[in-house]
């Protein structure tokens, strides 16, 4: 995650400042050593599951880095996190080749100057109702910056409360709002534990001393004593470090682990995709399936999780995006039964004439059902099954106990014993095929007509439907037909053949749908015909065509009625 996260507090002496930043460098770790000066670092651990370890100790040094002498307005102890002299904390990705560096000031001085700036707006000007909270600030030339202000109780301050504020300062403005639940949720409870322990230093020092009777006291005796309080006089350190107020001495190095593993899990929870021409219609509908806007107004991006490797980037192309079948978490899909490896495996086992049946119905939007023993069947056929129709099309639902009305599913799996209601028997718009396992079949049955090493060798089959076929077949089942009947071509070959149609068809869909959407959508049928001509489709092609047309995704179908409403 490219960004910078610091602590910044507010010194009654000293105003805004930089308290504590944590910086990532794409760098190996020998490197490392040239961002420092002289001096020596220090490196800091996380435990297995990346996040920070509080019973976690420092590591030899392993890199240069002395932190520098404060200047003379920056003498308190409020505005220090590092002593002159004391190393800073490196923490080192080794598989992504990333160092996590710690220090008071970010070292760049363009940075700086960035840091700075969004530190003194977090703590000054741009602050949430209640000076507490989560705010977004920022523009394009001084960077984008996510800022939480919150108080830290401390009996010797006035008001008895410090302010401080956690920034996530970035330049990429699309990339941080995406980011923004993930970063809220974790630095929320980051302050959660800091203002805990704060509470309980406060709670100690007030049972022993009690500070507000003291400065009642105080104040009527000596008529100039705000004054001279304020200033540090006294006898009273009133500037007080953030580690003397939570009692917590390994404040700063738990704060490096926690502000590393935010950039480190930020970064690797968004998945980056390189496009290659314009987005396939998959894409779009994963789109529509994936982003969630939330209350704040922002889109909230679903991302996969992150392997061992860290690596979650993609390309594609190389990986169709599918709708994923509906699974049931409960149920287990791995019963050991006969699996289809692709659809040219299909069409074998099922034969060219159940296929084409089968095929004419699921690509005309009519209910596919399907009855098996082993679940592991009816999830591998689904799959295969599903890749001749667009995303958007497919409505799947691997097993059910009971009939589903096809208006919520148009792929359906059942078990063997599960009849079909009374109104479906006499329907047209679907059709059922039992897939028998050899102990179950019985004499005049339809077999599964393949090679002996099959793993369907010997399945019957029983195809069920009160719809006939049109004497001429839609023009894409045709294409994909002639493609399946040549045995040299891979499943590699044939999937990217069915996506290149897909795409060709949905095509002609969108023309249609916008044909029928403008303002002569209510044309005579010639028109259609003609269109339809054009577009090298036939009259066979109109069920089809409509049928797809609720494949369209979301976004173009509310551009295309956008653009009409303009014009």
């Amino acid at each position: 995650m490219n960004a910078v996260i610091a602590l910044c507090h507010f010194c009654e002496l000293h105003g805004p400042s930089i308290l504590f930043c944590t910086q990532a460098f794409h760098s190996s770790p020998a490197s490392v050593g040239n961002f420092f000066q002289d001096g020596k670092g220090s490196t800091s651990s996380q435990d297995s599951t990346g996040r920070p370890s509080r019973s976690s100790t420092p590591e030899s040094p392993s890199a240069t880095g002395e932190h520098p002498p404060p200047s003379k307005t920056q003498l308190c102890e409020a505005c220090r996190s590092f002593q002159p002299g004391q190393p800073s904390f490196i923490s080192h990705d080794h598989d992504a080749q990333i160092c996590y560096i710690s220090t008071q000031y970010p070292r760049h001085p363009q940075v700086f100057t960035v840091v700075r700036q969004a530190c003194i707006r977090s703590l000054s000007c741009e602050v949430c109702p209640g000076r507490e909270g989560p705010i977004f600030v920022g523009d394009e030339h001084n960077g984008y910056v996510l800022s939480y202000t919150f108080f830290v109780k401390d009996s010797q301050a006035r008001g008895f409360q410090r302010w401080y504020s956690i920034i996530v300062v970035m330049m990429d403005r699309i990339f941080l709002l995406n980011s923004w639940p993930f970063l809220i949720s974790n630095i929320r409870s980051l302050i959660d534990e800091l203002q805990a322990k704060a509470v309980t230093v406060y709670d100690k020092e007030q049972a022993v001393a009690p500070q507000r009777a003291h400065r009642l006291t105080r104040e009527l005796l000596s008529p100039g004593g705000d004054f001279y309080r304020r200033r540090g006089g006294g006898g009273s350190k009133t500037f007080r470090a953030l580690v003397v107020l939570t009692g917590d001495t390994n404040l700063f190095r738990y704060l490096h682990m926690t502000f590393s593993w935010t950039l480190k899990a930020g970064g690797s929870r968004m998945t980056e995709k390189l496009l290659e021409g314009p987005p396939k219609e998959e894409t779009l509908i994963d789109l529509d399936n994936e982003e969630e806007e939330t209350e704040e107004g922002f889109i909230k991006v679903k991302t996969k999780p992150v392997g061992p490797s860290g690596d979650n980037q993609s390309v594609l192309g190389e990986e169709d995006p599918v709708v994923e079948p509906v699974l049931d978490p409960e149920v287990s899909y791995d019963d050991g039964g006969p699996t289809f490896t692709g659809l040219q495996h299909l069409r074998v086992v099922l034969g060219s004439l159940i296929f084409r049946d089968m095929a004419f119905h699921a690509i005309t939007g009519n209910q596919v059902i399907v009855r098996c023993k082993f679940k592991s069947t009816l999830k591998s056929f689904f799959e295969v099954f599903q890749t001749i129709l667009p995303a958007g099309c497919c409505r799947t639902i691997v097993h059910s106990p009971e009939y589903i009305d096809s208006y919520k599913c148009n792929f359906l799996g059942l078990s063997p014993d599960t009849s079909l209601p009374d109104h479906m028997k006499s329907a047209e718009f679907y059709i059922m095929l039992d897939l028998i396992i050899p102990d179950d079949t019985t004499e005049g049955m339809s077999k599964v007509i393949a090679n002996s090493n099959d793993a369907f060798y010997g399945y019957g089959l029983v195809m069920s439907s009160s719809a006939s076929l049109p004497d001429k077949a839609p023009t894409i089942l045709i294409k994909i037909e002639n493609v399946l009947d040549n045995e040299n071509f891979t499943n590699v070959i044939i999937d990217t053949f069915l996506l290149t149609l897909r795409e060709e068809w949905m095509s002609k869909v969108k023309l249609l749908f916008k044909f029928t959407r403008s303002e002569r959508s209510h044309a005579a049928e010639e028109e259609t015909d003609q269109l339809l001509k054009v577009l090298k489709a036939g009259s066979e092609d109109k069920v089809m065509l409509k049928f797809w047309m609720k494949g369209l995704s979301s976004k173009y179908k509310s551009h295309l009625l956008t653009s009409n409403l303009g014009s």
